[in-house]
Formats: structure tokens, C-alpha cells, sequence
């Protein structure tokens, strides 16, 4: 049997620069969130069920349903239920030093909040420790809003 060589060629490239250039609308349920957040205030919506869901949905992931316009006020602290920390960040980060990113149940909500905790040395950072927001100096009706949480002291 003849043994075949293949050639091998360079693969070929091309550039290509991924973008989303729109904005979004975020209809009234996220619009009171991003609204929420521009005033230093943090809602959730309830589902059928009674659960508070932040930040809030337009359909409940149970059901399907639309979710009711029954918006409640949650934290402003919270508990951390899990966490990863991140040793270098990178640039885009929300932080430069060293961080972790943390599941977050603000008071008074039943699904959590993935957001960054500001908690050097990494030795302080704990499951079921209290946090609070720290807010930008100024907001813009986003979720950087927040610039991180930290420790309640």
C-alpha cells in the first residue's frame, strides 16, 4: 500500500472584528431595574409562586408567564453564596487590584446576584459573608452602577 503525504498549506486567515453596534431597549421591567440603579436603589420582581427574582425578568423561569409588574425594593446588602477568586484581572475587569466574583442574595431576594466583592487580602473573603454595594460616583442607570460590593464592617 502506497503511502499518501499530504501537503500542508497555511491555514487561511482573514480579520474579523465581532461587534454588536445597537442598543437595546429594555422595556419595562428592565427599565425599573436600570432606573433603580441610576437613583442608588436596587429592585427584583415577584414571580406567580412569591419568589423575588434580581435582577428582575420579564418571564418567570418556571412558568413561562409573563411576570407581574410587582417590583420590591431588595438590599441594598446581601449575603455571599459562592465565590471564585480572580488573583490578576484583566483590564476590562471591574477591578484592577485582585477581586472575587461572588453569587450575592440581597436582603429581601430569593435568587442571587452575580456581581465583583472588593475584600483584600482574599484570606477575608468567606461564603455567607455580608456585603453592601459601593456605588460609582456617578450613575448612569446601569449595572456598573455598582462598582463592586464590600465587606460590611
Amino acid at each position: 500500500m502506497a503511502r499518501m503525504e499530504a501537503e500542508h498549506e497555511a491555514p487561511l486567515t482573514a480579520p474579523h472584528h465581532l461587534e454588536y453596534a445597537y442598543k437595546r431597549s429594555v422595556g419595562p421591567v428592565l427599565g425599573r431595574f436600570s432606573a433603580g440603579l441610576r437613583e442608588r436603589q436596587i429592585c427584583g420582581n415577584r414571580t406567580a409562586a412569591g419568589r423575588v427574582r434580581v435582577p428582575p425578568a420579564e418571564y418567570d423561569p418556571d412558568t413561562g408567564e409573563a411576570t407581574t409588574e410587582d417590583f420590591v425594593d431588595v438590599g441594598p446588602g446581601g449575603t455571599v453564596t459562592s465565590w471564585t477568586w480572580v488573583g490578576k484581572p484583566r483590564a476590562k475587569q471591574p477591578l484592577q487590584q485582585p477581586f472575587a466574583y461572588a453569587l450575592i442574595v440581597l436582603d429581601g431576594a430569593d435568587t442571587p446576584l452575580l456581581h465583583a466583592v472588593d475584600a483584600l487580602p482574599e484570606s477575608r473573603m468567606r461564603t455567607g459573608m455580608h456585603v453592601r454595594p459601593r456605588w460609582r460616583s456617578e450613575t448612569k442607570g446601569e449595572i456598573a452602577d455598582v462598582a463592586c460590593f464590600e465587606p460590611k464592617v
